[in-house]
């Protein structure tokens, strides 16, 4: 599936005064802190520059005084102030670039810290609307151009206009008019390139959301690989990956042709300005008006004056680039972070695990609900069980337990405070989760188990994953423990990883357990021994599951059937069962037919009886 442009409507072009208003304190909070080194590399380059004026300043001296006067004692005074004003240029571009690029890199890393921190920081609500790959673009690709404000791009900027500036005052000390006629011709030169510019800035917005669309269906076929080869897809998606690449190609071609166009504007323009100042210079020293040192100073003063400008055509782009993917940036962290929301006042501490919902109702999208007021509650230490068809809301009202989504209607307490109300950190501390899709990190089995709570002792490690069952394939394997999972759990079977996962949870010591679909993908048998660990840990625990497998939940301490957003029954497994509605039909109707798998035809329809 090809990756679709983005859509909505069409917004109104903000004018670029206002477009970096709005992203001013991402700017100044990058230039402000290092500002006393921007201004270091500043003054290094007005002495550079300073410096490598002497050269064609010394042109004149040269041709008119020492060659043509024969004053050649002075040769080697003025080859040695040649010299030593080249060396001290160097030096100076050398410690700035030194200076400038190691911190420009450091603002990266810096930047992408902060990008990746906040995105941590986001509700689910948000990964649930972007790709990962558009996320990892946004951390990895747009923060790159902002080496450009701190390292030697907006310097060098600076550094150009000031050199275009002094050659601009020799030359009109030279030769006024020709001057004025060179001037007036890179002045134009400029105004054509601004307009360029705010041209370019939009293909290079543009770029940055092609390329994290690209990277985002990427990173979902690289992650789907199975499913691609188990369908024979591999050429559709390398067709839709071939689509994405185009896209980008045609965009970055649109701005390969811009730089060019601008580039063979520069070019005519300094053959133009040469050949006019090669025509009236001329004129000028046949006229006796200007010796030859004065026309060759001129020429070397001239380059001194197109070739910032020309230079400032590359730094702009790179500028322009920059402040786009900052743009993007800017975007993102505007996004408000979960746990700073203004209702979350009210720290939780260690609590009991007394779950209460009022009516609760929930919409992921407007118009179209969820749950439509669902109520019921959850003492400490209970087990309450949800079950029902799919789609029915019961890893919504999952969840909303574990404060992944708000509540839209009605209200969800625990131990009597609005769970609204409580901050994240504080609440989730005090939760397990083990869910359907089981995840884990390409790292070692240890790492994996220790995630929930690192400082946990050995002998607690231990202890997690004897009750889980870790422990009976790890200590077989070559690393034991110190075995690399592979990316996503990769190396281990569906229910390896679904014991990992458990083992995780156990570690974590949580108040509340959330179960959801947490032995799905373990045979009957390793079933069978999870459950005994999975009962010991969820002794005085509030524990909540979600089992399609009716008979793991018989023992539960409240059972509730959910169909259509709404709880349609409630009750113990024998209550439940003695009232032959929803229950005791979707309870008689797996047990028979996993009894139908083995048995013969017309065998195994009798009823069971309760434990």
């Amino acid at each position: 599936m090809t990756a679709a442009p983005v859509s909505g409507p069409t917004k109104a072009k903000k004018p670029p005064t206002e477009r970096l208003r709005k992203i001013w304190p991402e700017v100044r909070s990058l230039v402000v802190p290092r500002r006393n080194l921007l201004l270091g590399g500043f003054v290094l380059i007005v002495i550079g520059r300073i410096c490598g004026l002497v050269l064609p300043l010394s042109s004149r001296y040269l041709i008119d005084e020492i060659i043509g006067k024969n004053h050649f004692q002075n040769l080697v005074p003025l080859t040695l102030a040649v010299l030593g004003a080249t060396a001290i240029q160097a030096l100076c571009a050398f410690t700035v670039s030194q200076l400038l690029s190691v911190e420009g890199q450091k603002v990266i890393a810096e930047l992408r810290q902060k990008v990746q921190e906040h995105i941590g920081r986001l509700p689910i609500t948000y990964y649930d609307s972007n790709k990962t790959g558009q996320l990892v673009s946004r951390i990895m690709s747009d923060v790159e151009g902002a080496r450009n404000l701190i390292g030697t791009g907006i310097i060098e900027f600076f550094g150009g206009i000031l050199t275009a500036v002094a050659s601009l005052i020799f030359l009109l000390r030279i030769s006024p008019l020709m001057t004025g006629i060179a001037f007036a011709i890179v002045v134009s030169f400029a105004l054509v390139m601004g307009s360029a510019f705010k041209k370019i800035r939009p293909i290079f917005r543009e770029r940055s959301k092609i390329y994290a669309e690209v990277s985002g269906r990427l990173t979902e076929s690289l992650g789907g690989v199975r499913v691609i080869k188990g369908y024979h897809a591999e050429e559709r998606e390398a067709r839709s990956f071939s689509l994405g690449v185009n896209r980008l190609f045609e965009n970055v071609r649109s701005s390969l042709t811009a730089m060019s166009l601008m580039s063979l504007s520069a070019t005519i323009l300094m053959g133009f300005v040469g050949a006019l100042v090669m025509y009236i210079g001329s004129k000028e020293i046949a006229a006796g008006s200007m010796t030859l040192g004065g026309y060759v100073t001129f020429v070397a003063f001239l380059a001194f004056l197109v070739a910032p400008i020309i230079g400032i055509v590359n730094i702009g782009t790179q500028l322009t680039e920059a402040l786009a993917g900052l743009e993007r940036t800017h975007d993102v962290l505007m996004e408000r972070p979960e746990d700073e929301d203004p209702e979350r006042v009210l720290t939780s501490g260690t609590i009991l695990g007394d779950v209460a919902f009022q009516n609760v109702k929930f919409s992921y999208a407007e118009g179209k609900e969820v749950l439509h007021g669902i109520s019921f509650h959850a003492r400490p230490g209970t087990v309450t069980a949800f079950v029902g068809p799919s789609g029915s809301g019961k890893s919504t009202t999952i969840g909303l337990i574990a404060a992944f989504h708000k509540a839209t209607g009605g209200t969800i307490t625990v131990d009597g405070q609005n769970l609204n109300e409580l901050k994240l950190g504080s609440y989730r501390g005090n939760l397990g989760v083990v869910l359907q899709e089981t995840f884990l990190f390409d790292g070692s089995v240890r790492d994996n188990v220790m995630f929930s709570r690192p400082e946990a002792t050995e002998a607690e490690f231990l202890e997690a994953c004897r009750i889980a069952r870790v422990d009976e394939f790890a200590e077989k394997m070559e690393s034991s423990y110190a075995t690399i999972v592979g990316e996503r759990g990769v190396k281990l079977s569906g229910g390896q990883r679904q014991r990992l996962s458990i083992a995780r949870a156990i570690l974590a010591n949580p108040r509340i357990l959330i179960l959801d679909e947490a032995t799905s993908s373990l045979d009957s048998e390793s079933e069978a021994m999870i459950q005994e660990g999975l009962n010991h840990l969820m002794k005085g625990r509030t524990t909540f599951v979600i089992a399609h497998r009716l008979s793991t939940i018989r023992r539960a301490h409240q059972i509730l059937v959910i169909e259509g957003g709404n709880i349609v029954e409630e009750g113990t497994h024998n209550e439940l069962f003695a009232r032959q509605g929803r229950y005791w039909d979707m309870y008689t109707r797996q047990h028979r037919l996993d009894e139908n798998l083995f048995l013969a035809p017309g065998e195994g329809d009798q009823v069971p009886e309760l434990a």
